[in-house]
């Protein structure tokens, strides 16, 4: 059905440009002649006609004229019909007077280029026209009112786009741009009406005109940190849902621009800058190499599974214990680098065995560790397993990737190891404990420190979302909480950046910027969604949650920094621990958590990290089965 469609289209679009050539023809002797032409021209005429057709429509072809969608015709366009009408009114020319001679008038040749070139251009126009003003105009009625933030190519191919395609069902009613000199300007008839700063006072002033705003959308995909920020305060000010086109990378992973609107993310409030990549490093540690990333189904461990695929591994090895999530991101990886090999392991780093047979099997000379038990309330409940998976099958990583001379191996830590007041801290600060005791390993051991990770399964930016969208309350811990926040991009780059800097023992620390107000993140996340925090959503505070503190911290007493040569990486030294006292300790936990002693774990942990203190949930003794119920 769809070729015989094509081949009517060709068809019609060859018959329509044969019908401008001969009436352009013919229009140019009436022209020549005062409308009356001489019946001794008529002849010539039709042999001239002929000659028209047969220079004409071949330039016509290899112009490509008949390709593309008329509707969306522009400056490019006209250039390529002014093209193709010159060439074939030169080989009309050419071989018109080869035929004919001198017969055919001069003034005809230029009265029919002339005539030619505004017809197929008109035609092509006339389309666009069709479908952006009658055809707009009809279907006005149920549309969104929209003002578009951004006067440059971004919100003028946006505008054209909405122009083109009726079923957008948005109604453009004017443009933003904070360059005064834009003011009173047009794009495609359509008036800047004013600065970001004017746009309570635009929504208010098109309301009474009953043009209701309902949205605004930020087309600056190339805005800097602040430009964005003032923006966004712009549209909060106007009290109107705003959404974003994002910037050149995203978009370059799409091919419709109002397909890439997207609702704001927080990650454009905190506005970090781009991380710089030193590309060739890392693909000369990744390309041609059996890489191995644990917790792969989580939301760090997918994301480096995606980054790292982009740099040509020879084996990608994907583990964790998660069927469902590990299918999930197997089939995605699979559709996206089809010619990569990539092997989707099940199981749990608590097994020695199982971990030491994936290593030793796919020859693994990376390995990136990613699993871990991450949610501090429910560790403080689960002190036995957090220990038991973030410890030992941290160390079971650790001796498997030394036995079978793995190069080298990262582990993801994190902030809450500084000073912990909770058990998953404790157990993560063990973990860099365990990776830096391993200097005088062929492997080269690091640690990757950093904060929160914004959009991660289970963190707080997806919870507030939900209850927005559910009308609120917002819950937050305590007024005065702040947390150190990077997008998942943001630290998976980095992460791959220190991979590529490790020299044996070392803890990387990521430069997370300035630490975020949860509350001020809530009112935030409330302001975007075109609402007005504690008027239409209430934030009600729930009290911090065991192990919780109220700040993190990035460093240890008695830890130096020191500076790297990449701006937001840097070195943490600190004391360590005797490869032989750490094995004591281990053998030690090992019997404990064999009697399931969650009070023996949780003093053992302080010994070996006496800066850790015990969150009160986490101090007092677990009851036993009977008293379950009055212990809750």
């Amino acid at each position: 059905m769809e070729s015989v469609i094509e081949a009517l289209r060709w068809l019609l679009v060859r018959l329509c440009f044969a019908v401008i050539v001969i009436l352009s023809l013919g229009a140019a002797f009436l022209l020549r002649f005062d409308f009356s032409i001489p019946v001794a021209y008529v002849p010539v005429l039709r042999t001239a006609a002929l000659v028209a057709l047969a220079s004409k429509i071949p330039a016509f072809h290899v112009a490509g004229l008949h390709r593309g969608w008329w509707r969306f015709v522009g400056m490019a366009d006209l250039l390529r019909v002014a093209a193709a009408s010159t060439a074939g009114s030169l080989f009309f020319t050419a071989a018109t007077y080869g035929l004919l001679g001198r017969q055919v008038p001069r003034t005809i040749y230029c009265l029919d280029w002339l005539i030619c070139f505004v017809a197929v251009a008109g035609t092509r126009f006339c389309v666009r026209l069709y479908r952006e003003a009658i055809i707009g105009d009809v279907s006005q009625a149920g549309r969104k009112g929209l003002l578009i933030y951004g006067a440059g190519m971004a919100g003028l191919t946006l505008l054209r786009e909405i122009r083109s395609n009726p079923s957008l069902r948005y109604d453009v009613i004017g443009l933003l741009d904070d360059d005064p000199r834009k003011r009173r300007e047009a794009l495609l008839g359509t008036a800047v009406l004013g600065t970001g700063r004017d746009a309570a006072r635009i929504v208010e002033r098109q309301k009474k005109k009953s043009r209701r705003v309902e949205e605004i959308v930020i087309a600056m995909p190339t805005a800097t940190r602040r430009q964005m920020q003032e923006a966004l305060a712009n549209c909060r000010s106007a009290r109107v849902p705003c959404k974003i086109i994002p910037g050149i990378g995203e978009l370059l992973e799409g091919k419709v621009l109002t397909a890439q609107i997207r609702d704001v993310a927080i990650r454009d409030v905190l506005g970090r800058e781009p991380v710089r990549l030193e590309e060739d490093r890392i693909r000369s540690a990744i390309a041609g190499r059996s890489i191995l990333i644990t917790g792969a189904a989580g939301s760090i461990g997918s994301e480096l599974c995606r980054q790292v695929a982009r740099f040509e591994p020879q084996i990608l090895v994907a583990f964790d214990q998660a069927e469902t999530d590990l299918f999930r991101i197997d089939m995605e990886l699979r559709r996206k680098f089809p010619s990569l090999m990539i092997m989707a392991e099940i199981g749990d780093i608590r097994d020695a065995d199982r971990v030491n047979d994936v290593i030793h099997r796919y020859a693994v000379s990376s390995i990136f560790h990613a699993a871990a038990y991450k949610h501090v309330p429910m560790m403080e409940a689960h002190v036995l397993e957090a220990a038991r998976n973030n410890v030992l099958g941290t160390w079971n990583l650790v001796q498997a990737a030394h036995r079978n001379r793995v190069a080298n191996f990262l582990m993801i830590s994190s902030d809450k190891a500084v000073n912990p007041t909770n058990v998953m801290g404790t157990t993560k600060r063990v973990a860099e404990l365990i990776v830096k005791a391993m200097a005088g390993s062929e492997t080269n051991f690091v640690s990757v420190r950093f904060g929160n990770v914004l959009g991660s399964n289970g963190s707080v930016v997806p919870l507030f979302q939900e209850q927005i969208a559910a009308g609120g309350p917002v819950t937050v811990t305590h007024p005065e909480v702040k947390r150190y926040f990077m997008t998942i991009r943001e630290a998976v780059h980095l992460v791959l950046q220190a991979s590529t800097m490790g020299k044996r023992s070392e803890i990387f620390v990521l430069d997370m910027g300035e630490p975020v107000r949860i509350v001020d993140l809530a009112r935030n996340l409330i302001r975007l969604s075109g609402r007005v925090p504690d008027e239409d959503i209430e934030i009600r505070y729930t009290g911090l949650r065991p192990g919780e503190k109220l700040f993190e911290e990035l460093i240890i007493e008695g830890e130096h920094i020191v500076p790297t040569y990449h701006e937001k990486i840097k070195i943490f030294q600190g004391p360590g621990v005797e490869a032989a006292q750490l094995e004591s300790w281990l053998g030690a936990l090992q019997t404990l958590l064999a009697e399931r002693d969650e009070q023996g774990v949780v003093v053992h942990l302080k010994e070996l990290v006496p800066e850790y203190q015990p969150s009160a949930f986490t101090a007092q003794p677990r009851p036993e089965r009977a008293d379950v119920a009055a212990f809750w």
